[in-house]
């Protein structure tokens, strides 16, 4: 007798199953868990790779020191973040505005995010995400022409 091995559906929707959890699993561990709240209340913004961060504190250096001690490159953006607690966004949007102004003295453009949290909280990221001075397109390096075919090339 020959014994015929046979992959039913079972089989088949057994293989899926593991395939999707796989993919599940390895997509939550690239995410910050929700339930941590050093993640949460992390001041990077929703773009780009942040190259330094400050925060404005009693005892801080001023913004226009911290920016001269760090590499300008013209597709660095920086971006103020002022988080707030409940009955403080006026206070803490000025607070932002002054910050921006502040680096717009020391000859740098600043967006500002203002955003709910469970604390007050004024942060300025330096982040670099391959924009152009803020124009939203990515810069690619020229090209160089192709060069034209000449007589002296034939026969090469």
């Amino acid at each position: 007798m020959i014994a015929t091995t046979r992959v039913g559906w079972q089989t088949t929707l057994a293989d899926l199953a593991l395939i999707l959890f796989m993919v599940t699993a390895a997509a939550m561990a690239e995410r910050p868990d929700a339930a941590d709240p050093a993640a949460a209340a992390s001041p990077v913004p929703a773009r780009g790779e942040p190259l330094a961060i400050y925060r404005s504190a009693p005892g801080a250096p001023p913004l226009a020191d911290w920016l001269a001690e760090q590499p300008h490159d013209a597709r660095q953006n920086l971006t103020i973040v002022a988080r707030y607690a409940a009955g403080k966004s006026a206070e803490m949007a000025a607070a932002a505005v002054a910050l921006a102004r502040e680096a717009g003295a020391a000859g740098r453009s600043a967006r500002i995010v203002v955003e709910p949290a469970s604390a007050s909280e004024l942060t300025a990221v330096l982040d670099f995400d391959g924009r152009a001075s803020g124009t939203g397109i990515a810069e690619t390096p020229a090209r160089p022409a192709p060069r034209a075919p000449q007589e002296s090339d034939i026969g090469r």
